[in-house]
Formats: C-alpha cells, structure tokens, sequence
C-alpha cells in the first residue's frame, strides 16, 4: 500500500512517500481503506522526535493519527462491524498510520461515521473531539452554570471544545485573535477575548476549568482566572508524573516528568488550583457518545483545507507554518474506491 511515512527524524526531509505493506489483521481488528486523514500538531511532534523517549516506534513509521473510511475486512473475534460499514476512528497510540491507504484498527477504537459528514469532515474529528471530550467531561466534569476557558478557540480542538462546552452547559469564554473573533462567537463563546489587543489574565477572572493548547506563558498566565479548586488541563504539555504512570513509564522518566511540572504545579498550589496534563487517548465508545451531538449538529467540524493525499506533505508543512486559518487541515484519497 502506499504511505508517508517517517524514515528519520528531525524535519520534513525525513518524511517521503512509499509503498509499505499492507497492516496485518488480528483476530479483534478491522482492516479499514482510509478515505481521508487529517493533519494534527502531533503529527509534526512525532515527526521530529519529541516524543521518540516515551513513545520508541520503530522507524520508518507512518504517521498520521485520525481517520474515516471503509471497512474492508473484519478480524475472527469482531463482533461490532461489518464489511462495508463507514468508520471513523483514532488508532490506539501504539498502531497509528493513518496516511496511508490502509489500517488495521482494534475495534474497540473504532465507531460507525455520523451520518450527516463528508468522509472528509469526519476524519476531522476524532483526535481534537476525542480530547475536548476527555478534559471537559472525563477530567474536569464539567456542569452547566460552570465557567469555562478555551485557549485557541479557533484551532483544531478549540473549535470543537467550545460547542461541547456549550452543549454541557458552560458559560465559555475563548482567547482568538480578531478575524476569527466572529467565527468563534458563532460556535458558542459567550465571551472572546482577542490575543492580540487584551492580555486575556486581566479581563477573566473566577473560571472553573482552563483548557490550554498553547502551554508556555499562556498556562502560567491560566492560573490566574480560576478560582479556588479549579482546574487547567494543558494538552501542550509540561507532561506530569501521572501522565508516566498511564504510560507505564520506568522510574527515571516518571521522575523527569514529575520535573517538567513541578514549577506548574507548585504555582498551581499556591493559588489552590491544579494542573493537570491530559495525552488523549483512543476510544471507540467516546466516539459514540460524541456521533449523536455530530448528527443533530450540535457539533460541527470545522475544516480549513483538503489536500490530495499525495500532497501530504505540503498539508503538513501549511499546518506546521501556521497557514491554516481554522479548525483543521485534511487529506483526502483521490483515487478511486471499489469497496
């Protein structure tokens, strides 16, 4: 099958197309023909290394991290799906490769497509849906009346993040900066802040939950709107000893994450908040709580661009340079189907 895969890391220039074989399919696994992929910041993360000590694929590695598709052949223990059906899906950490013309996925990651997407607008979905799920509603547990903060509102969780949190019923504010102002307020935002004309510290104040993309001055900065026993979920890290723990981590690396977060979290002590860093995980289920809100349109993807997947990437490189305006950047299978 073809693929773009990483032969090296470091740049762009370690990743090329080529052929690869095709996944093999265990007894618990559906083999999917992939209609399109999107492009995450993950991907450019994997793709120079950063994770290389926490997460040792071995090279080459296809990357790519959510999808919408086809399934083509099912595995002797499924039980969930048929040959046929319209799937989306994030693989499990260990097994991603979505750009590529095949994968073979653990059914319990997978679940049918909404019905009411394009192949193209689902496979927007998963990776930043997923996410926004898990922080807001398996971390933070969110509830109606309570203030929520959204970093990015425009980018590829925030936009996602916002209508959730309106559909849980927050009071949201989201930080973007003014051309996006309009399509943020139409996604949910009770209230915008732009970036670039207020510093975001200074006009919020009492918020129940932060979720921050961005990390850096803007978490510390975050700190400051909650009130007493509120929470930030930073999903760009400093990772924390808790995220080693789910990793299964040895001592040295729990104890070097532990390190990372520790200023964050004494800060966060001092103002009796917490942080806490969330790595999204694979989940079929979740997906299937979110298909619903997708299908009423109370949630709806946003898609900046689709490339032609041969020009994978060129999609790569307009995320990494920052070109793509909202939600998400996505690649689409031009050749044609016979499933």
């Amino acid at each position: 099958m073809k693929a773009f895969m990483v032969e090296r890391y470091g740049d762009q220039a370690g990743v090329r197309a080529g052929e690869m074989p095709d996944p093999r399919v265990g007894a618990d696994d559906v083999l999917v023909r992939i209609h399109a992929a999107s492009v995450n910041p993950l991907d450019l993360k994997l793709r120079d290394g950063e994770f290389k000590a926490i997460l040792p694929y071995r090279l080459p590695l296809i990357l790519g991290n959510d999808f919408a598709g086809v399934v083509v052949r099912t595995g002797s223990a499924v039980t969930r799906f048929a040959v046929g059906d319209e799937v989306y899906a994030r693989p499990g950490k260990d097994r991603i490769g979505t750009f590529a013309e095949l994968i073979a996925v653990h059914q319990d990651d997978v679940a049918i497509k909404p019905t009411t997407l394009t192949m193209e607008e689902a496979a927007s979905l998963p990776l930043v849906a997923l996410t926004a799920w898990q922080a807001l509603v398996e971390r933070a547990h969110v509830k109606p009346g309570q203030k929520v903060l959204i970093h990015a509102g425009s980018g590829g969780v925030g936009t996602i993040a916002i209508q959730l949190a309106k559909q849980l019923g927050a009071h949201v504010a989201a930080t973007a900066s003014t051309a996006k102002a309009d399509l943020v307020k139409g996604l949910g935002a009770d209230v915008v802040v732009d970036h670039k004309q207020q510093a975001f510290e200074t006009v919020l104040d009492g918020y129940d939950v932060v979720l921050d993309a961005l990390g850096g001055q803007t978490l510390k900065k975050s700190l400051r709107v909650l009130k007493p026993g509120g929470m930030v979920i930073g999903i760009a890290g400093p990772p924390d000893a808790a995220f080693a723990r789910e990793l299964g981590a040895n001592a040295i690396l729990r104890l070097a994450m532990s390190a990372l977060s520790y200023p964050t979290r004494r800060r966060a002590k001092r103002r009796n908040v917490t942080y806490s860093f969330l790595f999204m995980r694979a989940s079929g289920d979740q997906l299937r709580e979110l298909t619903p809100l997708v299908d009423a349109g109370k949630i709806r993807p946003v898609v900046d661009r689709v490339f032609p997947f041969e020009e994978t990437r060129e999609a790569m490189e307009y995320v990494e340079k920052g070109r793509a305006k909202v939600g998400k950047v996505v690649v689409a299978m031009t050749s044609g189907h016979d499933d």
